[in-house]
């Protein structure tokens, strides 16, 4: 019998689960598919990290470590929701649910100063930021707006804020000692171990990691942010918003880049406060309360301190000296500063972007916006599109193209693989990378605070990445460009080994292109606003980028996305886009009993994944797949997805409607008589129920619903909230 494996996850994605899920397996078993489930969640993966602080009912597995065994394994098929990349107040805050659940995990450390403590803080930092997509990615992505979903989005278009010409929007970078600017990249000649060891003035050495192994032709990167020059810019930004009567907003990744990028936030804070940090700083240290996790962490602590009415004060004041700032929540005062994992970038920009290039402000309007992107690698991708809307107004999406992507990812390739040797630096010196036989590959000097990084990326990775835009390219007959600057010492790299693996297949008639991301931006919404498809070949940073970037704009959101990884070793990986795991949806469940949460990613990767064990010969479940694309199809020209207001159609009532769909199509195919006969019965009683089923899903609507916790609910509790109706559970249960 063949397994599919679906994840447990988080918050929006997680609670949808407990509907559809009934519904996967019950359908799934009708063609000999097992459909199991792996706990991967924040929670679930804190707990795996502490079974000896735990009681024997208590303990559970390290599914992510299981799964990421089957990912190198042919047998593999996995179905991947949305996940927390925690950042710290995430990581603590869920540590505080667990501890009130009766757990006995112990706190963060934030400052070890014993073994034992620094034992718990490496197993937290095994945890915490992108945890989860690293070790499940052993493939590259393929990732595509599905027909359906264009079609859907020309026939009712989003809503698409009005540009001007005058716009003062504009992204703001550094473009000198950044982490672009200062990279050095080698290919590595032979299998080897590396070492990255820091110089001090006066010649002690300091290693900073050891036993790094790399592979004959991995290509290997350093590179620092200078942070004397990080802060000149931010000043300098910070005073040219004003100026320009514009807000200020920071854009950054620091759950994917959880090293790095807080620290950079931490920076943002301290410059937009300069006199609280000046007057106060060695205070707020003591306290334990840092710029990295934010100013909302900070404000939430300065209760406990003597002085922390006058620190308030001059936060206050702070804001009203500066410029005006971007808000996460204007009637709740959370600014763009608050935490560091409310304004991500892959996000953040595309929505500023579709906005007109607004962001909201403390006066709940919509302003122009300056949009500081510290490191410049790819913020000209985004300062690309912004001079094309200024110029030719908003896209249409009734008529514009497509930017589907297949991205580097395989075994942590690039920047994203880089948390394990990125840091700060604590003495001034040299970084330098050295190979087994102790002779230096790559060299920085560097300063007190100097945030130095590392990565690798794999050459299988990279040469099954050459095949995958290849293979789309062919399938599609659609031009495919690699986003590779020549100027940057890592894509020189990439674009050498790019011409050495295209020749490897038949690119005859294909339009294959290698531009610098800023170009490659150009040419590619230059063809959008004529309605011709491009796709974007991209490491595994613009991957995430582009990912959400262009399917906003086109469809109104990435969580729309068909998100297929073919694993390098056969089997394969399903993500239900990337649209995130939607906090707000889970407050607003718990205070309306609504769900607005769209599992359409899901159900567009549960077809593929059927159709992926029909291509292991399992002709029903490809009649499965085929049916449950057909029915999605029908779901979304039928408007039966969540609407987002209290009495209509919420996340329940969609799967619900999915299921008969689904449920018809299979009693209507010719394909498979026996599956056509089990769900004839079926189809016609969620029909003949309706009037009934709807009823139920709706009528629990509009009170408090309790799930027994946020970060890890209570099953039983989080079951009944999310399967209300007893008439549909009536008749899919019996299948399972």
């Amino acid at each position: 019998m063949a397994t599919i494996i679906y994840t447990l996850t988080d918050e929006a994605p997680m609670l949808a689960t407990y509907s559809f899920l009934p519904v996967v397996q019950a359908f799934a078993a009708q063609a000999e598919v097992d459909v199991e489930t792996r706990d991967i969640s924040l929670a679930g993966r804190i707990l795996a990290q502490f079974p000896d602080r735990l009681t024997d009912d208590q303990r559970i597995g390290d599914a992510l470590a299981e799964l990421g065994e089957l990912a190198t394994t042919p047998d593999a098929n996995i179905i991947k929701l949305p996940n927390i990349s925690a950042s710290m107040p995430q990581l603590k805050a869920a540590v505080r649910e667990l501890q009130g659940q009766g757990y006995a995990v112990p706190d963060y450390p934030d400052e070890p100063t014993t073994d034992e403590e620094r034992e718990i803080r490496a197993a937290y930092d095994k945890v915490k930021g992108s945890a989860v997509n690293p070790v499940l990615r052993e493939g590259n992505s393929d990732r595509r707006a599905p027909d359906a979903v264009k079609s859907y989005a020309r026939n009712h278009p989003h809503s698409m804020g009005e540009w001007s010409a005058d716009s003062k929007t504009r992204v703001a970078t550094m473009g000198h000692d950044d982490f672009r600017s200062n990279e050095q990249s080698v290919v590595i000649p032979a299998d080897d171990t590396l070492a990255i060891r820091h110089v001090a003035s006066d010649g002690t050495e300091t290693v900073l990691k050891d036993g790094l192994t790399v592979l004959e032709g991995e290509v290997v990167d350093a590179t620092v942010m200078h942070v004397a020059a990080l802060e000149a810019f931010l000043r300098e930004q910070i005073a040219q918003a004003k100026a320009d009567d514009v807000l200020f907003s920071v854009h950054l990744k620091a759950t994917m880049m959880k090293v790095s990028d807080p620290i950079i936030f931490g920076h943002v804070v301290r410059a937009f406060f300069p006199d609280v940090f000046a007057r106060h700083g060695d205070d707020l240290a003591a306290a334990g309360l840092s710029p990295n996790n934010g100013l909302g962490g900070i404000l939430d602590g300065l209760g406990d301190l003597p002085n922390g009415a006058e620190v308030k004060a001059a936060f206050e004041q702070g804001l009203a000296d500066g410029p005006r700032l971007a808000m996460v929540d204007s009637d709740k005062g959370i600014t763009n500063l608050h935490v560091p994992s409310d304004v991500i970038i892959d996000a953040s920009m595309p929505a500023m972007i579709r906005t007109s290039g607004h962001m909201w402000g403390p006066d709940g309007g919509e302003h122009d916006t300056l949009a500081v992107i510290p490191d410049s690698s790819y913020a000209g991708v985004y300062q690309a599109v912004i001079e094309d809307c200024q110029a030719h107004g908003a896209f249409d999406p009734t008529t514009m193209g497509s930017v589907p992507n297949v991205g580097l990812m395989a075994q942590k390739a690039e920047e994203y693989g880089s948390h394990d040797k990125t840091f700060e630096m604590t003495a001034p010196g040299r970084v330098e990378v050295v190979n087994g036989a102790g002779e230096v590959l790559m060299g920085h000097d560097v300063e007190t605070g100097d945030i130095w990084r590392a990565c690798q990326t794999k050459d299988a990775p990279i040469r099954d990445w050459v095949k995958l835009a290849v293979t789309r390219a062919r399938a599609s007959q659609t031009p495919a460009v690699f986003w590779l600057d020549e100027t940057r010492a890592h894509d020189r790299n990439l674009i050498e080994k790019v011409q050495a693996y295209l020749p490897e297949h038949d690119t005859g008639g294909l339009d294959i292109r290698v531009l610098s991301p800023v170009d490659a931006a150009t040419l590619s919404v230059e063809r959008i606003r004529r309605g011709e498809d491009t796709i974007s070949v991209t490491g595994n940073v613009l991957r995430d980028y582009n990912t959400d970037l262009f399917p906003i704009l086109e469809v109104g959101t990435s969580a729309k996305m068909l998100s297929v990884v073919p694993l390098m070793n056969g089997g394969g990986l399903f993500e239900t886009g990337a649209g995130g795991s939607a906090p707000k949806h889970v407050q607003q469940l718990v205070e309306q009993d609504y769900l607005r949460w769209d599992s359409l990613g899901e159900f567009l990767a549960l077809a593929e994944s059927f159709r992926h064990e029909g291509a292991n010969g399992n002709a029903r479940a490809q009649v499965l797949g085929d049916a449950l694309d057909r029915a999605t199809g029908t779901l979304l020209e039928e408007n039966k997805s969540p609407a987002r207001k209290v009495g209509s159609i919420d996340n329940r009532g969609s799967h619900f409607w999915l299921a008969r769909y689904w449920a018809q199509e299979l009693a209507s195919q010719t394909e498979d008589a026996r599956l056509a006969e089990i769900f004839a019965p079926v189809a016609e009683a969620l029909v003949e129920q309706t009037d009934a089923i709807e009823s139920e899903l709706v009528g629990v609507q509009g009170k408090p619903a309790d799930i027994g916790g946020y970060y890890r609910p209570d099953e039983a509790k989080a079951a009944s909230v999310m399967r209300p109706s007893r008439t549909l559970n009536g008749i899919i249960d019996p299948l399972r």
